[in-house]
């Protein structure tokens, strides 16, 4: 059974027109409900998008969702990460800077696939399922693997091209 959806600081949250929810979502701005955040919105998920049961966005500066957006079941996508600088304090203790997030109109991002911090995905873009992202997706590209690499893209007059 899922837990319900949980939302927290949600006023630095926006969420479009006849976009869907699943369950058991993570949506949160900051680390702790009540946060005072120094962007607003931090969490911007466009009109008619999906975003799949048990996935967890996680907004400390921008993450930036277009229309039409779909993902799978348990997407995680972050602005922020962890560092490992100090081995004599604890890594939750050790933040990375956060570096904005941006996801195309009309992409689709497979199950289980991760984005991090600094990415920008194009539009009509295809991550294929459990790739993690960590470098920018040109539009009209298919995307797969850890690290997620491009392998098909669309070029005018030529159509679906293979990427070697």
């Amino acid at each position: 059974m899922w837990k319900p959806t949980t939302i927290f600081n949600e006023q630095f949250i926006s969420i479009g027109d006849n976009t869907l929810i699943g369950p058991g979502v993570a949506l949160s701005a900051g680390m702790v409900p009540g946060q005072e955040c120094i962007t607003n919105p931090v969490v911007t998920i466009g009109d008619r998008c999906l975003i799949g049961k048990g996935s967890g966005i996680v907004g400390h500066f921008s993450i930036t969702i277009g229309n039409d957006v779909w993902t799978g079941h348990h997407v995680y996508i972050t602005d922020q990460n962890h560092g490992y600088e100090d081995v004599t304090r604890p890594i939750s203790e050790q933040s990375q800077p956060e570096r904005a997030v941006s996801i195309g109109n009309g992409s689709w991002l497979g199950h289980g696939s991760i984005v991090l911090p600094g990415v920008t995905i194009g539009e009509h873009v295809v991550v294929g399922a459990n790739s993690v992202v960590t470098k920018d997706i040109p539009s009209f590209s298919v995307a797969v693997g850890s690290p997620a690499r491009v392998i098909r893209r669309y070029v005018d007059g030529d159509g679906w091209v293979d990427v070697p």
